[in-house]
């Protein structure tokens, strides 16, 4: 949930953006009729390792709910991505054509692409930044683990694979916050996490998918309802 028609836009980009140690520039005076008649959405797809389908689901969520205008964004923390006197940059992709994961998203119908790139630990540099970008958007998708330190989403989609025993200490600290689990189905029955990993999964509501959309309808149904919910609060 972003706004409402009738309030400003500004009240829900504070609650979303989380507050740091260091004081933040206020975010921009935002448009509060820009949505029409529902409140903007925020949803963060998280995983627990690499390829475990984190792209594929944005992309097919961006194509299965188009009555959203989906901004997307992905988040990247690699040195290589980046100038060598910059601890962040946020580069807006403009062509659908491609192997990029932003240019997936351009044709899975996002209405803009984006991939923040910061530095290991220095993703707060670039929240600022980021915040101004949410200003612009009717609706938010973000493909990030990390960004939950400073974001509040409306649906927060944890992918996990039950064959990978590699889990990202970003996804094991927000496990806890997840609207859901998407579930990789494995080939065969292989749980290679620890026990308490394990029963913390079995606490939330699970969605098993399968390679290469990593979607069920189900799961289209839950994030749909998600986003209708806010949309009855105005």
């Amino acid at each position: 949930m972003m706004s409402t028609p009738g309030t400003s836009r500004r009240a829900r980009t504070k609650r979303a953006v989380k507050q740091t140690a260091e004081p933040r520039p206020a975010p921009p005076e935002l448009d509060p009729s820009a949505n029409g008649e529902y409140c903007m959405a925020i949803v963060v797809v998280g995983g627990q390792a690499r390829n475990v389908g984190k792209t594929s689901l944005v992309a097919n969520l961006i194509k299965a709910v188009p009555e959203r205008r989906w901004t997307a964004v992905k988040i990247s923390q690699h040195e290589h991505d980046l100038p060598p006197e910059a601890s962040y940059v946020i580069r807006e992709q403009g062509d659908p054509s491609g192997d990029a994961d932003t240019a997936r998203y351009l044709r899975a119908g996002a209405r803009r692409a984006l991939l923040l790139s910061a530095r290991p630990g220095r993703l707060a540099d670039a929240i600022p930044a980021l915040r101004r970008e949410l200003g612009r958007a009717d609706d938010v998708i973000l493909e990030s683990n990390s960004v939950l330190e400073f974001l509040e989403p409306d649906v927060y989609l944890a992918v996990l694979d039950p064959a990978i025993a590699d889990f990202k200490s970003s996804a094991r600290q927000f496990l806890q916050n997840a609207s859901a689990v998407v579930l990789n189905v494995p080939e065969r029955r292989s749980f290679r996490w620890d026990k308490a990993l394990l029963e913390q999964v079995m606490r939330k509501p699970i969605f098993r998918v399968r390679p290469p959309h990593y979607l069920s309808a189900d799961l289209v149904e839950f994030v749909r309802k998600k986003l209708q919910s806010l949309d009855q609060r105005l």
